[in-house]
């Protein structure tokens, strides 16, 4: 067993779960998502995409690319939350948390995406 492909493999679905737990919810309740499972996946996606940094085949880059995608959403979705709550000072109302969870949503798509990757490429290799 590869050591450094079990962590990999790790993150990328650590990553999708987080992202998936706080999306889950109806999408303008903003007490159904957490903002502390936000940030842990907001982290725990960033590491994701730094492990996948080493990997120079297409596969790689196409895992790396739907990271960095993950990355953009969740950040723009952290952004909005920060400005709406610190910034405008309106807080969490339906159309801001509905806006973030949309976000989410698509980091979401990006996570599944880099999951079914990762499965293909597991399966490519048994053969």
């Amino acid at each position: 067993m590869n050591l450094e492909k079990v962590i990999f493999g790790f993150f990328i679905v650590l990553a999708a779960t987080l992202n998936f737990g706080f999306f889950i919810g109806e999408i303008d309740r903003p007490e159904l998502h957490n903002v502390y499972e936000l940030f842990a996946a907001i982290v725990v996606n960033l590491i994701a995409t730094v492990l996948k940094f080493g990997d120079r085949t297409q596969i790689g880059a196409v895992h790396l690319s739907t990271s960095l995608v993950a990355d953009l959403q969740l950040l723009a979705a952290a952004i909005t939350w920060a400005v709406a709550v610190h910034v405008t000072g309106t807080g969490m109302t339906p159309h801001v948390t509905s806006s973030v969870v949309s976000l989410s949503g698509g980091a979401l798509f990006a996570n599944v995406v880099s999951v079914v990757i990762l499965i293909a490429e597991t399966v490519m290799m048994r053969r």
